[in-house]
């Protein structure tokens, strides 16, 4: 097609003769070829292109575009609505006039709905697209996403809601914790130890492994505890591997190697239990709890002075452990060093003055010592410091059977049992007093009740031996022998079961039967071997640098006596380069000047004299609630 001039651009028609006027606008879009250089004139001015008068009113009277338009014509509506146009916007019209044309919009249409095919798709795009609209959760995330201190807080007031049993509303903050930061592993460890406390065991591991995952296996706490759920519920093999993981994620954890440890120890494998607690001495150092399991293994097998070399090193990692003070004085008290026990007992009061631990079995070595008024104060003492603890009252309560009346007994027994209905031991030491002050209908019903607690326990073994004695007592021999059977099949280790069903036997006539249960007992008991070959290899782990160690290594090896000589030798020269570590020996002649009153007063706020009205203080409404709820 030959280009065409001006003067020829009058011959060129733009819009079509159609008799219906709706199709002109659909051709308004067509713009007029017009030389690169004509007049501006000529644009204000175009010449007609069709007889049609209305054509060319669509050109002449379109108003100006503003700059934000791209649009060159409007509907007729808007053209009669303005009919003049200033002279001075004739420069903007040619302006507008040489940018690209769009589509005018159909009669029906609105001016706002006057947009391009690919303003559209743009728009369509955008809604799809999260980077146009973000949803939330994606770009939004970053800024609605709380500070990390709020997670420190969080886990601080789950921690206080748990301890206050209020266990719904901390597992709901733990859940927004694990939804806010799901990296962080505290969280998980937090929610899992608040369900285990509700025997929801199942959930826990749950919350466990989906830590794990988050975590990527590289949060050596959520194994630990995973691995301690999993013993509590048997799986020991399970255990086993759950706390190997813990070690391969960080071998200086110091609580997988001490629990494995235990763990073993539960099992009666000595050797790799000592191997473990090694490791986690290797790899993390000096650390309480271990110095503390090792001197106990230390003491059953009577190698006493090697056992207070550990508990000296427990205590010096740590002078405010209360738990070595206390293992340390029980040795001791066992060794019928009393004094030495005392003053132990001083000193983990001193370390942990609320502890109820203390409290607690110092009364009762006080009791046993014959200070039973002494041992009431202190036990009155702990139940004030820790009000919902029901061991401290069950202590009290047998303690008051034995020395006063059942009837206090019998109501201490019941505040115990409100405080936490739970508590096996409570409901089994009710039922032996009813069965010792002759209500043995009362005594069977709290044995039972005990049992529905859980059937599996430790205590639950202890309960079925008290009903057995019970049932012997009063002529049920046939339900006696299937209680103490029941018995050893939850802790076949226990000596006083099968000694009881002997002695049942043997008072029954059948001496070849007593003398059968009796040889069962030996033969399916754990032996544990033990030897102190180890403790050469572990005070080397322990302090390298000391030279007498490394002159003890070169002595006879074959020789295991010399060795056991040898580390007397090196305990002997350790107290004596230690002065105030021998206050706490065997040959203590003076009773410390520790006041118990005055201690209470300075450091406790509390005042011995008004213990018996804090004990007649009634429980709380919501724990009656929740008691008979239970029952």
């Amino acid at each position: 097609m030959p280009l065409l001039s001006p003067s020829s651009n009058s011959n060129f028609t733009l819009f079509s003769t159609s008799q219906n006027p709706s199709n002109l606008s659909k051709f308004s879009f067509k713009i007029p070829i017009l030389p690169l250089h004509s007049p501006p004139h000529s644009l204000s001015s175009p010449q007609r292109c069709s007889s049609r008068d209305s054509s060319t009113q669509v050109l002449d009277q379109t108003p100006l575009p503003t700059s934000d338009s791209s649009n060159v014509a409007v509907s007729d509506e808007r053209s009669r609505s303005n009919d003049t146009v200033p002279e001075t916007d004739s420069s903007e019209r040619v302006l507008v006039v040489r940018r690209p044309a769009m589509e005018v919009p159909s009669d029906g249409e609105s001016d706002d709905d006057a947009a391009s095919p690919i303003e559209v798709g743009l728009s369509d795009f955008a809604k799809k697209i999260a980077i146009f609209e973000p949803e939330e959760g994606v770009v939004s995330d970053s800024k609605e996403k709380p500070l990390k201190v709020n997670l420190d807080l969080a886990l601080y007031r789950a921690k206080i809601l748990t301890r206050n049993y209020r266990y719904a509303e901390a597992e709901e903050l733990l859940e927004k914790c694990i939804y806010y930061w799901p990296e962080d592993g505290r969280a998980y460890v937090a929610l899992g130890k608040a369900l285990s406390k509700q025997s929801k065991t199942a959930e826990a591991r749950a919350v466990y492994e989906k830590g794990c995952q988050a975590t990527q296996g590289e949060n050596p706490y959520i194994w630990q505890c995973w691995a301690v759920l999993e013993d509590k519920m048997g799986n020991t093999r399970r255990a086993r591997e759950l706390f190997d993981a813990a070690t391969v994620a960080d071998k200086r954890h110091i609580a997988a190697w001490h629990g494995w440890g235990v763990l073993e120890l539960k099992q009666g494998n000595i050797s790799k239990a000592r191997h473990l607690l090694a490791k986690g001495l290797k790899f993390c150092g000096g650390n309480e709890y271990i110095y503390q399991t090792l001197a106990l293994l230390e003491a059953k097998a009577s190698r006493y002075e090697q056992a207070r070399y550990l508990f000296r090193q427990a205590t010096k990692c740590n002078p405010k452990s209360c738990a070595s003070w206390l293992a340390w004085a029980q040795m001791e008290m066992q060794q019928e060093n009393n004094r030495a026990a005392r003053q132990l007992f001083e000193k983990s009061i001193q370390a942990s003055p609320k502890n109820r631990f203390a409290w607690h079995v110092w009364g009762l070595f006080e009791a046993n010592m014959g200070n039973v008024e002494k041992g009431r104060k202190l036990l009155k003492i702990g139940h004030a410091l820790n009000p919902r603890d029901p061991v401290l009252l069950q202590s009290l309560a047998l303690l008051e059977y034995e020395n006063s009346t059942a009837n206090l007994a019998r109501q201490l027994f019941r505040r115990a049992s409100e405080l936490d209905p739970r508590h096996q031991p409570v409901w089994t030491a009710w039922g032996w007093m009813e069965w010792k002050e002759g209500n043995i209908a009362t005594a069977r019903k709290l044995y039972q009740k005990a049992l529905s607690i859980n059937s599996t326990s430790e205590t639950a073994a202890r309960c079925l031996q008290a009903w057995g004695v019970l049932e012997e007592r009063n002529g049920n021999l046939s339900a006696a022998r299937r209680l103490f059977r029941s018995s050893l099949n939850i802790n076949s280790q226990s000596y006083v079961t099968w000694m009881t069903w002997a002695s049942l036997e043997e008072n029954q006539g059948n001496s070849v039967r007593a003398e059968e249960i009796r040889d069962l007992y030996f033969q399916q008991r754990t032996e544990v071997v033990d030897d102190a070959s180890w403790v050469m290899g572990l005070l080397d782990i322990i302090d390298p640098a000391l030279d007498r160690i490394r002159s003890v290594l070169k002595l006879d090896p074959t020789s295991q006596q010399s060795r056991l000589d040898s580390l007397r030798t090196i305990l002997e020269g350790e107290n004596e380069n230690n002065t105030d570590e021998d206050s706490v020996s065997n040959d203590i002649e003076s009773e410390s000047g520790f006041d118990v009153d005055a201690f209470c007063i300075e450091r406790l706020f509390l005042d011995p004299s008004k213990l018996e009205v804090q004990m007649q203080a009634s429980p709380p409404s919501s724990l009656k609630r929740s008691r008979e709820k239970v029952l």
